[in-house]
């Protein structure tokens, strides 16, 4: 997942823009950019691998100048993309995954289209995009166009002279929120953006929704569909924990999910303990629902490691998880211990950085509670997981059958001995002493929308439906 961000401002944006831009970091670590719009279009871009975006364009801004800018933190691509078009100069980010994105250069090389934008050998999605909507008579027909031909989704923020154009995704999969601050206007992400800023929310854009905000406000280039299947991991995972998604705060829903967590369960133990950082929310409503004591056997090296999710390698993910998560003896050695965690992606963190270091410290238990349902399909609409002979489920189910694609409903069905075996399996490649799943119909309810206006494809495979398509423009 990628974090975009967007100023317009009645005076210098930069400020605004850096530190907005910023507060999307634990979405991102590959690439960042800033692209500001004054006398002419500047852009700025820097590889994040290993450093801070707030160290890498701490001069830049300040050299910066324009009203109105847009800044990205991207998980896999170079952005933004600056294009001089028939439509006349402007810069775009995106946020999102093309999954027919080879079949589409293919098509725009046929026209005699090129690509300068490629990222170790693939067409970089977001020049991808900017190249098929300046097919349209214009930059909103142009949008439109592209939403109906991409297979994925697509969230994006487009700069010209105009203003700024944001357009959320056709089945509303990631969000885009537009805030105001006296005369001056952003949009966002993640809403945590605005809190320290001064902005307050105007608008959660609706699927498919087109807006331009200019010097004078907020001005609907085309209507959004009421319908949306916003991305459920987003709750669960992926979003900051002072951010909001349609008006659904993201601490509160995690908070819930433990307390799902603990009404089904029966164990017995001396403590309850999050995985640092996206663990700790779902361990305190554990806490607070079982009543057994919240403490931190592991503690998480915040200033040195980012995420170990976002990064695209294994290895840089294994380095991650290795590194950052430091035991705490003297709380560990001899207890019994509820382990919470978001998610079992791929499970080898788990199993190599997070229960050994338990058991070598002297845990006597390690029982993991994991907020979601066991992940069955690589996601279609976000850059994480991309097959799925890595994750545990398929990897179990394998294990189990000799085949990871065949006769998976049984497997979906949380109820079924099929289910079970799957997760006991699990369970005994991680090595912890117990392992319980969420329910999915529990899932839903902590985060608080109905299961219709949720993506739930990564524990379904089932695609959103009810996409927008022919919403008219104004």
């Amino acid at each position: 997942m990628s974090g975009i961000f967007g100023v317009i401002s009645k005076k210098h944006c930069l400020e605004d823009l850096y530190y907005g831009t910023d507060y999307h970091s634990h979405l991102g670590t590959q690439f960042a950019g800033l692209a500001v719009f004054g006398k002419g279009l500047q852009r700025k871009i820097h590889d994040i691998r290993g450093s801070q975006f707030k160290a890498k364009f701490h001069e830049d801004y300040k050299n910066m100048e324009g009203a109105k800018g847009i800044g990205a933190i991207s998980a896999r691509d170079e952005q933004p993309v600056v294009i001089n078009s028939k439509f006349g100069p402007f810069a775009i980010i995106t946020n999102g995954y093309i999954d027919n994105a080879e079949k589409l250069a293919k098509e725009l090389f046929k026209e005699g289209k090129s690509f300068s934008e490629v990222t170790s050998g693939r067409v970089n999605f977001t020049e991808l995009i900017a190249k098929m909507l300046i097919r349209g008579k214009n930059i909103v027909s142009g949008i439109e166009k592209m939403f109906l031909k991409i297979e994925g989704s697509c969230s994006l923020l487009l700069l010209n002279k105009d203003g700024i154009y944001a357009a959320r995704d056709r089945f509303g999969l990631t969000p885009l929120i537009v805030g105001k601050k006296g005369k001056d206007w952003a949009v966002t992400t993640e809403t945590s953006a605005f809190l320290n800023l001064g902005y307050k929310i105007v608008k959660y854009l609706e699927p498919g929704e087109i807006v331009l905000l200019d010097e004078s406000g907020i001005k609907l280039k085309r209507k959004g569909a009421k319908t949306n299947q916003i991305c459920s991991f987003l709750w669960i995972y992926t979003g900051f924990p002072a951010s909001c998604y349609e008006n659904i705060n993201v601490e509160m829903s995690r908070e819930r999910c433990g307390c799902m967590l603990a009404k089904s369960d029966t164990i017995d133990a001396d403590m309850v303990a999050g995985i640092p950082d996206s663990g700790t929310a779902h361990a305190i409503g554990y806490s607070m629902e079982s009543g057994i004591p919240l403490r931190r056997p592991l503690i998480k090296y915040t200033p040195g490691y980012d995420r170990s999710y976002t990064p695209v390698t294994q290895e840089q993910r294994d380095l991650i998880a290795k590194m950052k998560l430091i035991p705490i003896l003297e709380i560990i050695k001899g207890r019994r211990l509820v382990f919470c965690d978001d998610s079992i992606v791929r499970g080898t963190q788990l199993k190599n950085y997070t229960i050994r270091k338990l058991k070598e410290n002297g845990a006597k238990e390690v029982h993991l509670r994991i907020a979601c349902p066991p992940l069955m399909f690589p996601c279609k609409y976000n850059y994480s997981t991309r097959s799925i002979h890595e994750l545990a489920a398929r990897k179990a189910i394998k294990a189990l059958t000799g085949s990871d694609t065949k006769n998976l409903s049984k497997y979906l069905n949380e109820n079924s001995g099929e289910h079970k075996k799957m997760v006991e399996w699990i369970n005994k490649d991680l090595g912890a002493t117990t392992l319980k799943y969420q329910k999915l119909k529990d899932m839903i309810a902590a985060i608080g929308l109905p299961e219709n206006k949720l993506c739930l494809y990564c524990w379904l495979g089932k695609e959103p439906k009810n996409g927008v398509k022919n919403a008219k423009r104004k």
